[in-house]
């Protein structure tokens, strides 16, 4: 089917998912964190992977590799400013990587501060080598250039289809992650008719392929944050979608066909496409246009009836 993945996992997605601003893009070695309020989803391990979970850090950020057991961490409002919503986050890192700091703690702190019940979602990954020396390699070798403004590629407006990939344990923990809310929705102060997902890069593509193909997880709203642009099929159920990408981010190249999809869908679809601001910027990077996004994303969320109970109408 189209949309058995014509998002197809959108590319190399987040190759690159750490934003261009930052100070320095040495990886370096991290130990891991502790994670006190990291909840298992038990959802299995990962198949054929030699290497333990292991964790670096680039451009200030904690990012962790070879994941093979999926948690959900939840960032809970403060007593009395909830409204009962909540939102899955998802950070991005090529399904190969998650940067957990700039696309996953951070932004749900700030969801928190709005009185949002925040869960970020650490999902298993593919693996990569085992040496983070080799992995510095990895992630350095040399990469085919962007294609021309002229070039025919860049007028298409369907691309040839990217690399497919095998998503099926990143689904399982998204899914997982759902009904754990779900089940758990009285205790946390969760609103079970409002429950969304934002990602970021790959995560984006989680989160699309999560609405797409998910017969279990009924998202409220999604926020597919700079992931792929291409067309997809949309489901006769799919929720309304907060779309975000930066014009000088190589995942753009001048598309829309996902906007197009939901728009012709007759689904609700806001999107902002910024000057700048480049991939993997998170919440913000210093004199980006794109830095504005989290707060057209919270008043987008307020004017649909997001963050109070929601009327049968909606």
């Amino acid at each position: 089917m189209l949309h058995k993945f014509k998002f197809a996992i959108l590319g190399m997605l987040s190759l690159f998912a750490v934003s261009a601003f930052a100070q320095d893009g040495t990886i370096y070695p991290l130990e891991a964190p502790s994670e006190p309020n990291a909840i298992p989803l038990n959802t299995g391990g990962v198949d054929d992977q030699p290497a333990s979970e292991s964790w670096f850090k680039q451009w200030g950020d904690p990012m962790a590799r070879n994941i093979t057991k999926a948690t959900l961490t939840p960032f809970l409002p403060e007593p009395g400013k909830a409204n009962g919503a909540a939102v899955i986050v998802a950070p991005g890192g090529g399904f190969r990587w998650l940067s957990l700091g700039n696309e996953g703690w951070e932004v749900a702190e700030a969801l928190a501060k709005q009185g949002y019940a925040a869960f970020v979602l650490k999902y298993r990954l593919h693996p990569t080598v085992e040496s983070l020396d080799d992995f510095t390699a990895w992630m350095n070798r040399p990469r085919p250039p962007a294609p021309a403004e002229n070039s025919s590629e860049k007028k298409e407006e369907a691309p040839a289809p990217p690399l497919q990939r095998d998503l099926s344990n990143q689904l399982e923990d998204a899914e997982a992650a759902y009904a754990m809310i779900v089940n758990r929705a009285k205790e946390w102060g969760v609103d079970t008719n409002r429950i969304g997902m934002i990602g970021f890069s790959a995560g984006a593509g989680l989160t699309m392929h999560s609405t797409l193909n998910s017969k279990t997880m009924k998202l409220a709203f999604i926020g597919p944050i700079y992931g792929g642009m291409g067309p997809v099929e949309v489901p006769k159920n799919a929720p309304p979608m907060f779309n975000v990408i930066a014009s000088d981010d190589f995942l753009f190249r001048g598309q829309f066909g996902v906007i197009d999809s939901w728009y012709k869908a007759g689904i609700p679809v806001e999107f902002h496409l910024y000057q700048n601001g480049g991939h993997g910027f998170g919440l913000g990077n210093p004199n980006r246009t794109s830095n504005r996004w989290f707060d057209a994303f919270i008043h987008w969320l307020d004017v649909n009836g997001f963050q109070s109970e929601m009327t049968a109408e909606k």
